[in-house]
């Protein structure tokens, strides 16, 4: 009985009622994964988007099959297959290594300049980046011309990427290098002149005796 009165309550709201809140939930999942890339929202809301559409489109030509929900189901699992065969086949999305579970993880991520990078904002695109690896992306410092590569520094929640161009983290590094030389030359200088001044100390008492 549950089957015919669903189809019942959708046969009152109208055939058109079904497809359409697909292609709505397709468009909402489309849009929270353009403000949090790399959530994996898009195979789904395409799926949900497409499957619709066809529905809408069968709906008014008479096919009233097509906009029912068995049709819609199939239609949904068929785009959803063809939008990630896309992502796979056109290397948007990675087979390997491409997923970001979380936006922790793309600390230390590397990547380029797509649109000049300023401490107010800029893009980015990464490697390793999830379904979209464009990402909106801004400096600590300074301005980062385009195709320059650079490394994630602070994930910002997965939606703005704090970034450093490799020329700013290996002055860092070599920064922090000659420091950790130059420390134990220091102590070895201040050892030295510890002894040499002990030494002058002990003088005047061997002389004395």
């Amino acid at each position: 009985m549950e089957p015919f009165a669903l189809q019942a309550g959708l046969d009152l709201l109208g055939p058109e009622t079904l497809p359409f809140l697909l292609v709505a939930t397709g468009l909402v999942l489309a849009i929270l994964e353009t403000t949090a890339p790399g959530a994996h929202f898009i195979v789904v809301g395409a799926a949900l988007f497409f499957a619709g559409l066809v529905g809408l489109v069968g709906a008014q030509a008479g096919l009233g099959v097509l906009a029912g929900p068995v049709a819609l189901g199939g239609m949904v699992v068929l785009f959803g297959l063809a939008t990630l065969w896309t992502y796979r086949t056109f290397e948007i999305y990675p087979s390997e290594g491409g997923q970001t579970s979380d936006s922790a993880s793309l600390r230390g991520s590397t990547g380029r300049v797509t649109e000049r990078v300023t401490p107010s904002g800029g893009g980015v695109v990464l490697d390793d980046g999830g379904f979209d690896p464009h990402y909106t992306a801004r400096s600590v410092d300074g301005e980062i011309p385009e195709e320059t590569e650079v490394v994630v520094v602070d994930p910002g929640g997965g939606n703005v990427l704090t970034v450093e161009s490799f020329e700013s983290t290996d002055s860092i590094d070599r920064a922090l290098s000659e420091g950790r030389e130059r420390e134990p030359a220091a102590e070895e200088t201040a050892d030295r002149d510890q002894d040499d001044a002990g030494e002058r100390e002990r003088e005047p008492e061997r002389e004395a005796e």
